[in-house]
């Protein structure tokens, strides 16, 4: 059976079709990134706090609370727990219970010319990783702005790979097939056929470019896209995962505009079924790779993050 989780402001809610949301655990607090592990769930509460619970969900336990900058993201591996930050660090849960700075993330090729359009610091906005039937596999971060790195050590060492950083990547997404690495973008899809160390932007049939959130399932990418940071005209899109061509815009279910981005961490799939979250609260999800798509529930309050698990 599959579960689909909706991290908000108010707490973390459990979403089924033709039921209300309803409140679980962490009520009251702020759910900022929520993960899916082989060995149950992960979730940052409050921007410093990483919580864990059982795959059944009994309960949730403090897990660590961050010395580190605020956490962005989150990525359980067989190398263990890895925490994205803000300023563009990165950190590892260590069996003391405290979360580690990653050294070599910090001498990354090229972390110089890192930014944000705004001025700030950058952001390790998400991570990702795609297993290699040997040894560690890849670990592949996402830097707002700051293209995408990777490691084939565990996280020990780190490198830039071949997308531009002006790609202005949300999101990097591996480990759908061999050697693919995808990462949605301001230019639209990034796609990687060799493990990141080169990439097209695939934009043919977009309205728009601009994109701040993807998923794929075994057979389909669908990719958020809209005018640009402001949210106009946002809608989503599908195509062939393993295929070349234009994308298809989704619109069995779905209203003509969307009100706004769909949110990196918003949007995601558990291989078979596709989820979303859009900006005033509503969750649609798909069974047929995003051709058709029904609403699960309506205005839930500031979701900032989805997760689920088949």
């Amino acid at each position: 059976m599959t579960t689909l989780l909706a991290g908000t402001d108010h707490g973390l809610f459990e979403l089924r079709r033709g039921q209300p949301a309803a409140g679980i655990h962490l009520g009251g607090n702020a759910v900022d990134a929520l993960v899916a592990g082989d060995d149950g769930w992960w979730a940052v509460v409050q921007g410093w706090e990483v919580w864990r619970a059982p795959a059944d969900r009994r309960y949730w336990d403090l897990a660590a609370i961050a010395s580190t900058p605020r956490l962005r993201c989150l990525l359980p591996t067989p190398s263990g727990l890895f925490a994205g930050t803000a300023e563009a660090q990165l950190a590892r849960l260590g069996d003391d219970g405290r979360l580690h700075p990653v050294e070599g993330f910090d001498h990354v090729e090229g972390r110089d010319e890192w930014h944000t359009p705004w001025g700030g610091p950058p952001d390790t906005r998400t991570l990702s990783w795609s297993p290699d039937g040997d040894g560690d596999g890849t670990l592949y971060a996402g830097i707002h702005v700051g293209g995408v790195v990777l490691s084939t050590d565990g996280g020990q060492s780190w490198r830039p790979g071949g997308l531009d950083i002006h790609a202005d990547v949300h999101q990097v997404l591996a480990g759908t097939t061999t050697g693919r690495v995808l990462a949605a973008c301001a230019r639209g899809l990034a796609v990687s056929e060799d493990g990141g160390e080169t990439w097209r932007i695939d934009a043919e049939g977009l309205h728009a470019t601009y994109s701040r959130a993807m998923a794929a399932t075994s057979r389909s990418v669908v990719l958020g896209a809209s005018n640009g940071p402001d949210g106009k005209q946002a809608a989503i899109y599908r195509r062939p995962l393993d295929e070349d061509g234009p994308f298809e815009r989704c619109r069995d279910g779905l209203p003509e505009d969307l009100g706004g981005n769909v949110e990196t961490g918003c949007l995601v799939s558990d291989g078979e079924t596709l989820a979303f979250a859009a900006p005033n609260g509503h969750a649609y999800t798909s069974t047929d790779d995003g051709v058709t798509w029904t609403r699960l529930v309506e205005g839930l309050s500031q979701v900032r993050c989805l997760a689920i698990s088949g």
